[in-house]
């Protein structure tokens, strides 16, 4: 139930990102000023804080989805269906904790110096 609700919201997180970096690259047609100052505000370390839960969210929806699949096109997928949750997540957490340093690298060096 729980990863049924974790895949939609995150479904629904990537699509509002998505949403978001459009009417921020039609932006440049507009106003390139504007759209510099959006960018400039890109770099900050609570965007940067952003960008690992849209990594999170991302890599969760990507390999729950692929969960999602062997459960419906495998026969034996419903019988797996736990062990394979608990592999996602295993999966899940060893690659955010390799997203850390190349995610957060930037903003932790800014807040604390390098």
């Amino acid at each position: 139930m729980w990863s049924w609700v974790a895949h939609r919201v995150t479904g629904v997180l990537i699509f509002f990102f998505l949403f978001v970096h459009v009417l921020d690259t039609a932006l440049v047609r507009v106003s390139p000023e504007a759209y510099d100052d959006v960018v400039a505000t890109y770099k900050t370390p609570i965007v940067a804080l952003l960008e690992y839960g849209l990594v999170a969210a991302i890599l969760f929806h990507a390999l729950n989805g692929l969960r999602v699949i062997a459960v419906d096109f495998w026969s034996k997928g419903p019988r797996y269906q736990k062990q394979m949750l608990w592999t996602v997540v295993g999966i899940w957490v060893v690659l955010m904790v390799g997203a850390l340093y190349p995610v957060l690298g930037h903003a932790v060096r800014e807040v604390f110096g390098s």
